[in-house]
């Protein structure tokens, strides 16, 4: 698909990897609109690009389904997502303080995998009444799962559980899409210089460019933003989690 002139959705574009999508994305003239919780910060994003933002909370239907018809009404019917929302907290199953708290646990799903699909399914609903375009084409989905969704290290039990929930609903939602002319793919970065990581401490942030084997660097939002313009031009991918890694395999801790 050409994003020139298409409109598109970008979840979790206030910073990171959904910036760097964000920016691609207007760079190639489709008309975007950033859905994020910090809405100060997408609202800066969107003027910088001349897109839209919203306030969203993927995880709050009448907030996302507010937010998508907010990006409607401004663009119509986006035949382009992309999801980059998500948290990555860490937690020992049994730690110092006793069992992780349930409610610990269970935010994490919430955000990372039943928001992804929250996204996902309102986001099929617009494109299904839209009219098929080059290649019978009417849309196509990209979710944001991690290396962790393999290889999940000590402490990422949540993470690792809510990421391996993401690439696993890829194949299935791209087949059942499959006949409406709608593609669904993945992506799976290693760890790349966003907020998240940046934010660890330098030896921590050592301790993982380490075991990026080549290039022996974080990841750049930049890059991933290249391979899901990718994904959205090259019509053949479909049903595919791509890993992002630099050879990166993640040990236990």
């Amino acid at each position: 698909m050409d994003p020139m002139g298409v409109a598109a959705l970008v979840v979790g574009g206030a910073s990171g990897l959904g910036e760097a999508v964000a920016r691609a994305l207007a760079h190639e003239g489709a008309k975007v609109a950033i859905l994020d919780r910090e809405a100060d910060k997408a609202g800066v994003v969107a003027r910088e690009i001349g897109g839209f933002s919203n306030s969203c909370d993927v995880t709050n239907t009448e907030s996302l389904e507010t937010a998508i018809t907010s990006a409607r009404t401004a663009h119509g019917p986006a035949r382009i997502v992309v999801n980059c929302a998500g948290i990555a907290p860490a937690g020992k199953i049994f730690g110092r303080k006793g069992a992780l708290p349930l409610d610990d646990f269970a935010r994490v799903i919430n955000i990372n995998l039943v928001g992804s699909f929250n996204v996902m399914r309102l986001a099929v609903a617009d494109m299904m009444g839209l009219e098929p375009i080059s290649g019978g084409e009417r849309g196509v989905i990209i979710n944001t799962a991690s290396i962790a969704a393999f290889e999940g290290q000590v402490g990422q039990c949540a993470y690792a559980a809510s990421k391996g929930g993401v690439a696993s609903m890829i194949l299935p939602a791209a087949r059942e899409l499959a006949r409406s002319g709608i593609r669904v793919l993945a992506i799976a970065p290693g760890v790349f210089g966003t907020p998240m990581v940046t934010g660890m401490p330098t030896e921590v942030q050592d301790s993982l460019t380490a075991k990026t084997l080549f290039p022996h660097r974080l990841g750049e939002p930049r890059e991933y933003a290249a391979l899901a313009l990718h994904m959205i031009e090259n019509q053949m991918l479909n049903g595919s989690t791509i890993r992002l890694d630099g050879a990166m395999r993640m040990e236990a801790s």
